[in-house]
């Protein structure tokens, strides 16, 4: 009998058995690390890190020991939330990107300035964080460079509440906190959220202006278009991922928003101009899309914005609020339709057929009267 070989992850142990043990490991199907550790009592519990950065992970293991060492556990919880932001700001938040770093800081600084520097983390209730909602969306948004007090749609809230949450936890996870008071806590939701989707003819009017703004340009509007993909995960692909003899393309677990790794087939267009791409690249690099700086990176996201901006400007698209590049995803799912929702699903990179149904696929007439026509009698 043959066995399949187990695919191995890094691990790490650090602390005591029975007192202050502390696990990392990586989970082989997503690529997430987790801290293992026994609670106050004694029951096993782990906790996402939040990053994907071992060395990082295995630091968070060794402090966690040091505090699950200690013999008087009565301080934990007495932690202010500027200390506890202090901590996650200093070893958290520079494994982030960029532009996360910059939300981390700016949250952070929001939080102490409405909840107070010394309101201990581990007594915030449910109403403290609905007086934060509150008062972040009297003051509207505070981002340098944008127009100050613009109103705030209850996605950007969210996104707010989510971190405040994210560090409560983390703090519950390396032993300085001895339970996280905003479980269960959910923000207002969006009544109506934009979902802006591109219609075929808009499609191919950027399509046509494409080459003029730059040839990786209409080589990513024809990847994302054809595949239904995340532009983040479109920018990420390596040639090493692509395989055009069978016409497969590998979509990394570590570039996905969900860390779903997976593999789904090309179509014809997007084969053409992938060999058509991979033809013309005059440096050689890894990347499929790479800066046109440095070929030894990416492409920048920044980049990419500023692209699709000039592309709708350039084919007369009328302005609508929240259309980017993630309307391609959204045309896609609608355009799918007809598919079984399992196989759109994999198809799309989902994971989750309620995510297609209510974030993603739109009615539309000519699908409903085609339902009409096709209905039948339902005989006894």
């Amino acid at each position: 009998m043959s066995h399949r070989k187990q695919r191995e992850t890094p691990s790490y142990v650090t602390g005591e058995k029975g007192k202050n043990r502390v696990r990392v490991f990586t989970d082989p199907r997503t690529g997430r690390v987790y801290l293992e550790y026994r609670d106050g009592q004694g029951r096993k519990a782990r906790t996402a890190c939040g990053h994907r950065d071992f060395a990082s992970a295995k630091a968070q293991a060794d402090q966690m020991a040091a505090q699950l060492r200690r013999p008087d556990r009565t301080q934990v919880g007495a932690l202010t939330l500027a200390e506890l932001f202090d901590n996650y700001l200093r070893e958290v938040t520079p494994t982030k990107g960029i532009s996360k770093q910059a939300h981390d800081r700016r949250t952070a600084a929001l939080v102490l300035d409405i909840l107070g520097p010394a309101r201990r983390a581990g007594e915030l209730t449910h109403r403290d964080a609905a007086r934060f909602v509150t008062e972040r969306r009297r003051r509207g948004d505070c981002r340098s460079g944008a127009r100050r007090g613009k109103p705030l749609r209850a996605r950007a809230l969210q996104y707010d509440v989510a971190w405040l949450k994210a560090v409560v936890a983390w703090g519950v996870g390396v032993g300085v906190l001895d339970r996280n008071p905003l479980v269960g806590y959910t923000p207002p939701a969006e009544t109506s959220p934009r979902r802006p989707i591109v219609t075929a003819s808009e499609y191919e009017a950027l399509l046509t202006e494409s080459d003029v703004i730059h040839p990786l340009f209409r080589l990513a509007l024809i990847v994302a278009h054809e595949t239904g993909h995340r532009i983040g995960a479109v920018r990420l692909l390596r040639w090493a991922d692509i395989d055009l003899e069978p016409q497969l393309v590998r979509w990394r677990g570590e570039n996905d928003k969900i860390g779903y790794e997976h593999e789904t087939w090309l179509t014809p267009a997007a084969v053409e101009a992938l060999q058509t791409a991979r033809r013309s690249q005059a440096v050689i690099s890894e990347w499929v899309l790479p800066a046109l700086s440095d070929p030894a990176k990416p492409i920048s996201r920044h980049l990419l914005r500023d692209w699709w901006q000039r592309g709708q400007a350039a084919a007369k698209l009328p302005a609508e609020p929240g259309r980017g590049w993630h309307s391609l995803r959204r045309q896609f799912a609608t355009e799918m339709k007809y598919a079984p929702l399992k196989d759109l699903c994999a198809l799309g990179g989902w994971k989750s057929p309620q995510t297609v149904l209510t974030c993603y696929q739109r009615a539309d007439a000519a699908s409903m009267q085609q339902a009409l026509v096709a209905r039948r009698r339902l005989e006894a």
